[in-house]
């Protein structure tokens, strides 16, 4: 559904009423589009302190023009991305060092400027490092809240002497791809990881399995991984065959038409996968059977949890144990909601299964990668752009769309771009996060 606010505080007349009255003025956002996937404009790369990461190599293979220092009142001063390297930030001194060095630059952003600050991990028998990179979580949230004009912050932590791991993380927060995503907190884990061949297919030759794939965010999901390169197989309920297989038939995938939620579910699935198996599975399908606690029936309850959880749950363990995934390349990623992070009225049934999604994430985990060689990793989305946020009421649509950083709704397709980004094999070093796409929204942070 179009945001006519969002067109209307942008053209010439809407523009001048929202400054005098004071009302929110968003700034439509770039996403990813053909002929242009990078940044426009060169991204400054500073250190408070000492560094931990050395990320210059990683930032010089992007392609990026990468500055080292700011160029105030220069022609090229408006700086399409930060990265702040704190990773040895350590005390008040380097807190201060944080200041120091992101002030500066903070008049010479361009209106879509990406600011990453590179952190470590806070450590338990240093009170004094815990809580200097425990408060780079607080700054980077404030940061990306305060910043305005379509501008992001993150906070990624990586493991000394591990920015290589982090190269693909860097890659998305640091392009179109990563619009909707705002005041996140990411881990990298130590190791290598895979290079692609090529960083616009990175997906090539590797088979992705959609829940969901007929319509909405599945849809967009499923578009998104052919794009980068994968096999697409689509499932979605059998009464959607039509549209499903006409989603696969434009992916150039194949149509799997199934009730994830029935107990042999997993096998069909199984059976249904290519000799090689299956590289990236993505738990998108859900249903939603709103009502008040007091006014909820147990039908309602029961029917949210089992497809939005238990149907995860049961193929998830179907698939691991049956040796499905694929050892190195297998990524399993499921989708969380802001809903299941901060509540909402009506929706304790759809909640409860949305935070139970983050529960198997962090305990799955390291036990995937470890017996599996398989990452477990989620996405969040907060208010997005479909037919069900159509149908809510004016007035409650506007203000869950008006309620985050970016002044705006997302789009189905931000929440493929993070599901693309978990997927790829270079990012291998993320496992066990939930990653919010929802534009930084004031609901749950």
């Amino acid at each position: 559904m179009p945001d006519r606010y969002l067109r209307l505080s942008n053209s010439g007349a809407g523009r001048f009423l929202a400054r005098r009255v004071g009302l929110p003025q968003p700034v439509p956002l770039r996403r990813w589009e053909p002929g242009r996937t990078a940044l426009d404009g060169p991204v400054l790369r500073l250190t408070a302190g000492t560094s931990a990461a050395n990320p210059a190599a990683v930032l010089a293979r992007t392609g990026l023009t990468v500055h080292t220092s700011p160029k105030t009142g220069a022609a090229d001063a408006r700086y399409a991305g930060v990265v702040l390297d704190a990773t040895g930030v350590d005390g008040l001194d380097g807190l201060r060092a944080v200041h120091g060095a992101l002030h500066p630059a903070m008049r010479a952003l361009a209106d879509d400027a990406r600011l990453v600050v590179l952190g470590s991990a806070p450590d338990p028998l240093d009170h004094h490092q815990a809580a200097a990179q425990q408060g780079l979580e607080g700054f980077v949230r404030s940061l990306g809240k305060e910043a305005g004009r379509a501008r992001t912050a993150q906070l990624v932590r990586v493991a000394p002497g591990s920015a290589d791991a982090a190269e693909s993380t860097l890659r998305f927060l640091l392009s179109p791809r990563s619009a909707f995503v705002s005041g996140q907190v990411i881990t990298v884990g130590a190791g290598g990881a895979v290079v692609p061949d090529d960083w616009e297919r990175p997906l090539a030759g590797l088979t992705a399995l959609v829940t969901g794939a007929a319509r909405g965010i599945g849809e967009a999901v499923a578009e998104t991984l052919a794009r980068d390169g994968a096999r697409v197989v689509c499932l979605d309920v059998p009464r959607a065959a039509g549209d499903l297989e006409a989603v696969a038939a434009r992916l150039g995938g194949s149509a799997l038409p199934l009730d994830i939620s029935a107990d042999d579910a997993g096998a069909v699935i199984a059976g249904a996968l290519p000799p090689d198996g299956l590289d990236i599975l993505v738990h998108n399908a859900g249903i939603t059977r709103d009502r008040r606690l007091a006014n909820m029936t147990e039908e309602r309850w029961s029917s949210v949890l089992d497809v939005n959880l238990g149907a995860v749950l049961r193929t998830t363990d179907h698939l691991l144990s049956a040796g499905a995934l694929r050892r190195g390349t297998g990524r399993i990623i499921g989708t969380a909601s802001i809903a299941g992070i901060a509540g909402n009225t009506g929706q304790t049934n759809y909640a409860t299964a949305k935070a139970g999604i983050i529960g198997l994430v962090r305990s799955l985990a390291p036990r995937a990668a470890a017996e599996h060689g398989v990452t477990v990793n989620a996405v969040a989305p907060g208010f997005i752009e479909t037919k069900m946020t159509a149908a809510v009421p004016l007035f409650i649509r506007e203000a869950g769309r008006r309620m985050s950083s970016l002044g705006q709704g997302g789009q189905p397709v931000d929440v493929a771009e993070t599901i693309a980004w978990l997927a790829s094999p270079a990012s291998s070093a993320v496992n066990g996060q939930t990653v919010r796409v929802c534009g930084q929204s004031l609901l749950g942070a």
